[in-house]
């Protein structure tokens, strides 16, 4: 998630507030997602990923590879991802 926030220029608490957290615990709560410490439930993490610009299934994610494999997949055109999928053999 820290990457991904990072890469969109976002402090903690301006993600935390877009994905509409209170300005008073954004960023604790975003810290403590990026630290591990807590998990976000299932429809904040999709108001996160809308922030981010990503996949859900990037913040799931628990290798990097993969992780940027989805980020890559989720940013590509529809022919992009049909020669990835042909290529895999999926």
């Amino acid at each position: 998630m820290k990457e991904a926030r990072t890469a969109r220029g976002l402090s903690q608490k301006q993600l935390g507030i877009e994905a509409g957290l209170d300005e008073f615990v954004a960023s604790t709560r975003i810290n403590r997602y990026e630290q591990g410490v807590h998990a976000p439930d299932y429809p904040m993490a999709v108001r996160l990923a809308a922030v981010l610009q990503v996949s859900v299934a990037f913040l799931y994610c628990d290798e990097d590879e993969m992780a940027q494999m989805i980020m890559a997949f989720h940013r590509a055109s529809r022919p992009a991802r049909r020669r990835a999928m042909a290529a895999l053999q999926l």
